[in-house]
C-alpha cells in the first residue's frame, strides 16, 4: 500500500467516515476511512493523484425510508396508468420519477399526441384507461379531437370513403399539471427528482428499491415492483435478460413565430401558435440520420451525453440563420426523445408477423398508428420473465421486436400495458402468487370490466371479406 501525504492523513483524522475501498489496476486494495468530500477539496490534488482505481466499494448504511405494496419506477403514461390501477385496487403505491414533472415523453418529451387509436373504418380499438387519460390531457388545455369523433365512434363512412382517424393533440404542460392533480386526488405517493437506482434482490425476488434524491441514498421495501422507466433499468439490474435497441438522430423543440401567431389568432386556436423546431431530424426509419453517425442506445451516460450534445448543437446551427425578430424557441425537451432503448426478453416477444393474431393471454388490442386497419393483440407474457415473481414491466420496455416494438412504445399501448401491469400486481398480492404465474383469465375479467378491448373482432380486419378468422396462439 502506498503512503499518503500529511494533508490526506490530517483530513482523514478530522472527519472519520464510512469505509471506502479503492480497487487499483494491480489488484491491490486500499481501505481508508475517507470523507465523502474526498473527490472535491478535502485532499489536495497533489496528494491524491497516485490513486488509480477501476472501481470503489462503499460500506455504509442506507436508511429504510418506507414500505409499499407496489412501487412503480417511472411516471410516464405507462407508470401513471400502473400506479392508478394499483391504487384503485386498494394498494399503497409509491411512484418514483427522476424528473420534476409527470408524463414522461408525453409531456417532457414534447410528444403531445395520442396517435390514432382506431382502425381505418371508424372503430376505436384502444379503450380502457386510454379514454380516461385523453380526458385528463384535454381537461384544462386545448382539445384537438377530430370533429367526427367528438360524440364517439363515427362508424364506417360512405362506400369508398376513408373515415378520419382518431388521434388527439393536447397541451403538454396542461396535461402534466392535470396529472399532478390526479395523483394527489387518488392518494398515490409520488417522489419527484428521485432515481430508482438499484433493486435489492434475493435470488430472483426483489425486496425493494434503492433510490437517490436530495435526501441521499434510501431504500423502499416493496411487495411488487413495476418497471416503467422506459429503459428496463430495474429489471436489467435485477438480472432479467434484455435487448438493446438503437435510436436515430432526432430532436424536436417547441417554437413560436409571428406567422403561426397570426394563424392562431385568425382561427382562434392557440395550439396553432406553437410548432416543432427540429435539431436532429431523422424520421422513424432513419431518413435524415447523418452518414457515419452510430445509432444512440440511450442506455449509458456517455451515450445520453452524445445524443444531447449532437442534437442540441444541430438545432442551434439551424436557428442561427433565422430572423430572430420573428421566431423564438419556447421550450426544449426535458428528456431524451428516444424511441426504443432497452426492453426485456419476456416470455413472449411480439413481432410484426403477429399482426391479426389472437392470443389467449391478450391484455389489450391496439392498432397500428401508421397503417390503417393493421391490428395487434399484446400478450401478458410480453410484460414478465418467468422466475422473477414480483417484477413486471410496461410501456416501451415490454418485449417487442422490430416494428412491433415501435407500435408498443407509443402512448395508447403504453397506457394499456401499464393498466394491465397495475391490475396484475394487485392480483399477485391478493392471491399470494408470483406475478409471473397469475391467473390471466382473472386479470382479463378485471380489464374487460374496465372497458379494455382484449381481442379485436376479425370483422375489423382490412381483409375480412376473404378471411375466415385470425390465428390463435
Amino acid at each position: 500500500m502506498q503512503k499518503i501525504g500529511r494533508a490526506a492523513r490530517e483530513s482523514l483524522n478530522r472527519r472519520p467516515n464510512p469505509v471506502v475501498s479503492f480497487f487499483e489496476n494491480r489488484g491491490s486494495v486500499q481501505k481508508l476511512a475517507i470523507a465523502h468530500r474526498f473527490r472535491t477539496h478535502s485532499v489536495p490534488f497533489a496528494e491524491r493523484r497516485f490513486i488509480r482505481m477501476n472501481y470503489i466499494v462503499e460500506n455504509h448504511k442506507i436508511p429504510i425510508k418506507g414500505e409499499y405494496d407496489i412501487i412503480v419506477a417511472g411516471a410516464g403514461v405507462a407508470g401513471l396508468a400502473a400506479a392508478l390501477a394499483a391504487r384503485r385496487g386498494g394498494k399503497r403505491v409509491l411512484l418514483l420519477e427522476k424528473s420534476i414533472m409527470l408524463g414522461g415523453l408525453a409531456t417532457l418529451g414534447h410528444i403531445n399526441y395520442f396517435v390514432p387509436m382506431c382502425n381505418g373504418r371508424g372503430r376505436q380499438i384502444a379503450k380502457g384507461m386510454v379514454d380516461e387519460f385523453i380526458r385528463i390531457a384535454t381537461r384544462y388545455g386545448y382539445d384537438v379531437t377530430p370533429q367526427s369523433w367528438k360524440n364517439g365512434e363515427p362508424g364506417p363512412g360512405p362506400e369508398g370513403s376513408v373515415p378520419e382517424r382518431y388521434g388527439v393533440r393536447y397541451s403538454a404542460c396542461m396535461f402534466a399539471l392535470a396529472l399532478t392533480e390526479m395523483v394527489r386526488n387518488t392518494g398515490i405517493d409520488v417522489s419527484f427528482d428521485t432515481i430508482a437506482s438499484e433493486p435489492l434482490m434475493d435470488g430472483k425476488h426483489c425486496r425493494g428499491v434503492i433510490v437517490e434524491n436530495k435526501s441521499g441514498r434510501q431504500f423502499y421495501v416493496a411487495g411488487v415492483v413495476i418497471d416503467c422507466t422506459g429503459d428496463a433499468d430495474i429489471l436489467f439490474r435485477a438480472g432479467v435478460p434484455t435487448v438493446q435497441g438503437g435510436n436515430y438522430f432526432s430532436y424536436l423543440a417547441y417554437g413560436i413565430d409571428l406567422a403561426h401567431c397570426n394563424l392562431a389568432v385568425e382561427n382562434r386556436r392557440i395550439d396553432q401558435a406553437v410548432f416543432y423546431m427540429s435539431g436532429g431530424s431523422s424520421n422513424l426509419y432513419g431518413k435524415g440520420h447523418p452518414d457515419g453517425m452510430p445509432l444512440f442506445s440511450g442506455t449509458t451516460g456517455e451515450d445520453v451525453n452524445r445524443y444531447l450534445l449532437e442534437n442540441q448543437l444541430e438545432l442551434l446551427r439551424k436557428l442561427k440563420g433565422d430572423d430572430r425578430a420573428v421566431r423564438q424557441v419556447i421550450s426544449l425537451p426535458g428528456m431524451c426523445q428516444y424511441r426504443t432503448t432497452r426492453r426485456i426478453m419476456g416470455d413472449y416477444t411480439l413481432r410484426v408477423e403477429d399482426r391479426y393474431k389472437h392470443f389467449a393471454d391478450s391484455i389489450a388490442a391496439v392498432s397500428d398508428f401508421e397503417q390503417r386497419d393493421y391490428l395487434y393483440e399484446i400478450p401478458y407474457r410480453t410484460l414478465v420473465h418467468k422466475g422473477y415473481d414480483n417484477l413486471i414491466t410496461a410501456g416501451r420496455s415490454a418485449s417487442g421486436e422490430g416494428y412491433a416494438w415501435d407500435i408498443m412504445r407509443v402512448i395508447p399501448p403504453a397506457i394499456l400495458t401499464g393498466q394491465a401491469a397495475g391490475c396484475a400486481a394487485v392480483q399477485s398480492l391478493d392471491m399470494g402468487v408470483g406475478i409471473d404465474a397469475i391467473d390471466v383469465e382473472r386479470l382479463q375479467t378485471v380489464l374487460k370490466d374496465q372497458n379494455v378491448i382484449l381481442h379485436f373482432d376479425d370483422a375489423w380486419r382490412m381483409d375480412s371479406s376473404n378471411q375466415s378468422g385470425g390465428e390463435s396462439v
